[in-house]
């Protein structure tokens, strides 16, 4: 049986995600038909139904829930490692109330952006684009300011960018929740046996990973070309944690209260997981 399967090019997902597609674990004859993209294409492949099972934005799952179920294992989500909103000089809290900057965000249905509007509400010029392209666009001055994600929070100061706010300690200061980031969903149509079996195989390869970390270091370095070794470690210990293995009751909650804010700002109708 062939399963269409969505995930990033990003190390964390490549981590995760290599046991289940090379064949390290048992897949009970479900053949993974592999695609991968940066994060603001696999959220629009959700929204049109496209993969059977698929890496999304928490924002975009807020807007899917009638489609796809929620995995509890392989989530993104953990304690300082939100989005950042960052720019090339201070700005004023005046200036950010004001809502007139131009905000580079990567894809409005990404977490980074529903985190961004929990933040500052009243910020309307908001440029969609992939997350690679945010800091390029905050440098040559085509955007004020930008939200950044991934690898990028390891090496914005390297460009002589500085923060504005940690999006994502806003989010813990204000729930005291870890930040919501990431989903694992699959489509309900395979019908709740198939997807409670995607569910325990998407663990499997999780726990694979952590108890042979050397096993995706190729698979993970063939699509992290550009990024040092170091940053490349630094972003799957960030994204990779207990929370991939299962949500947990703080996790569930955490996802609870990211839809409750999504749904407040009308990205959805309120619903609970």
């Amino acid at each position: 049986m062939k399963i269409r399967l969505g995930f990033s090019t990003c190390p964390n997902d490549t981590f995760m995600f290599d046991a289940l597609v090379h064949g390290r674990i048992d897949t009970q004859g479900i053949d993974y038909e592999v695609y991968m993209g940066d994060i603001f294409h696999l959220n629009q492949k959700a929204l049109a139904g496209e993969l059977d099972m698929v890496k999304i934005s928490y924002n975009t799952y807020g807007q899917v829930r009638n489609r796809y179920t929620l995995l509890d294992a392989g989530s993104a989500l953990g304690h300082n490692c939100g989005p950042l909103l960052i720019s090339k000089r201070p700005l004023t809290a005046r200036e950010i109330a004001d809502g007139n900057l131009i905000v580079a965000i990567p894809g409005k249905n990404t977490t980074a952006n529903l985190l961004l509007s929990y933040y500052a509400p009243d910020i309307q010029n908001r440029k969609e684009m992939i997350f690679h392209e945010v800091m390029p666009a905050i440098l040559s001055g085509e955007v004020d300011a930008g939200v950044i994600i991934h690898e990028n929070r390891f090496t914005y100061q390297n460009l002589g960018l500085q923060a504005i706010c940690d999006l994502g300690a806003y989010w813990e200061q204000q729930t005291g929740l870890p930040i919501p980031l990431g989903a694992i969903v699959a489509h309900k149509s395979l019908g709740a046996p198939l997807v409670s079996m995607l569910e325990a195989q998407m663990r499997a390869s999780v726990q694979y990973a952590f108890d042979h970390p050397q096993a995706s270091r190729p698979f993970v370095q063939m699509h992290a070309q550009e990024m040092e070794p170091e940053v490349m470690q630094a972003h799957i210990d960030l994204y990779v944690n207990e929370f991939s293995l299962s949500l947990g009751t703080s996790g569930r909650d955490a996802v609870e209260k990211l839809l409750a804010v999504g749904a407040a700002q009308g990205l959805f109708a309120a619903q609970v997981i």
